[in-house]
This record gives C-alpha cells, structure tokens and sequence, in this order.
C-alpha cells in the first residue's frame, strides 16, 4: 500500500511529509491494502517516495471519491502489479493512524485475495510503485524493514497468525519524517486515533 504520491499533493505520503502549517486542517484518508499470496509468497511492491528513497509494502491505495473500497484495491492492484483479484476476503486487519505534527489520519482496510489472473506489470499512473514481485514469505520481514511500522507490524502479525477476525492496530504519529524526529507508537483502540474513523462513502 504505497501511500505515496510525487505527482499529486493530495494523495498522502506519511513516509516523506512535511509538517503541517498553522491552522491547516487535518487530511484524512481511506486506503486499501492487498495480501496477495501464491506458492509460499507473497506479493510485494517497492515504492519510490518523494525524498527519494525506496521501501516495499504490499500493494494497494488511496480509494478515490466514488469508488467503493473493494473496487479502488482492485484498481490499484492493477495498476501496481498488472494483477486483476477474483474475490477480496477480509478485512483481515484495520489500520488506524494519526500524524498530528504531519496533519493527516489514516484509515487502511486490508483484504486477502483469492484467485489472481494476469502477468506481474507494474503500470502505476502516479508513478510510484517502481517494482513488484512474488517475495518467499520468510524473506518478507526483511523486506519490510525499511517500511512504516503500521505498514510491517499488522503484517508480521498476519502472517505468524493468519487469523480469520479482523484486529484493530492503531499508532500515533509525532514529529516529521522531513525533521528527522518522527517517532511512531501503538496506542490501544479507543484513544483518539481509533475515534477517528474514516466513513466509506
């Protein structure tokens, strides 16, 4: 889920945000995540951020005003990776996060896929997703290293557990990535992020 854009600003980018200016609003976002798993992998994006540098997640994104969350995974799925998804399960997990210093709230849905059809293409109109492929699943965890701890943490757990009801991982946010002091910490749900949540329109 890159959740990164060079090219439009109002696509988030927590990895490479600046703070936020005095009395701007707070920038809320609903994502989309894809587990996407074939043969004892898992599939993988590799994301160039805005500062330049890279990290990989799983694919997926920022759902656009008039789609339903199912349908924007499918379509950044398939634009990331050339992939098209039969059948989302899920969600298997909700992320909950909050950049106050950074000005934005972030909402992720992740699904499972089932049945995959396509050859791996990455064709991302944003430009971000520079890279993708099949990782063996106990290469993913240093794979990961580099990503956002609400992209790896959730994850690692998934992939120990492979649990059937979806969890709730909620962070907190402080400082910036641009002045070298963000630091990031889960918080239990119910705290201010998870009163927060984003309304699927």
């Amino acid at each position: 889920m890159p959740v990164s854009a060079s090219s439009n600003p109002s696509t988030p980018d927590p990895v490479s945000a600046a703070s936020r200016g005095a009395g701007e609003p707070m920038r809320d976002w609903l994502v989309g995540g894809g587990i996407v798993c074939s043969g004892g992998a898992m599939l993988l994006v590799q994301n160039r951020r805005r500062d330049g540098r890279l990290d990989w997640s799983p694919p997926g994104g920022v759902i656009d005003p008039g789609e339903t969350l199912l349908e924007g995974l499918g379509r950044e799925v398939l634009e990331e990776t050339g992939l098209r998804v039969a059948r989302w399960l899920g969600p298997s997990y909700e992320i909950l996060a909050e950049a106050p210093d950074m000005g934005w709230r972030l909402r992720v849905e992740v699904f499972v896929a089932e049945g995959i059809d396509g050859e791996l293409a990455v064709c991302d109109p944003d430009g971000i997703v520079v890279a993708a492929g099949f990782v063996p699943v106990e290469q993913c965890a240093a794979r990961l290293a580099d990503a956002p701890r609400w992209v790896r943490e959730p994850l690692a757990d998934w992939l120990a557990e492979r649990w059937s009801v979806s969890r709730t991982y909620s962070y907190r946010v402080d400082g910036t990535s641009s002045g070298g002091d963000m630091s990031v910490r889960r918080i239990e749900p119910g705290s201010t992020v998870a009163a927060h949540r984003h309304r699927e329109g």
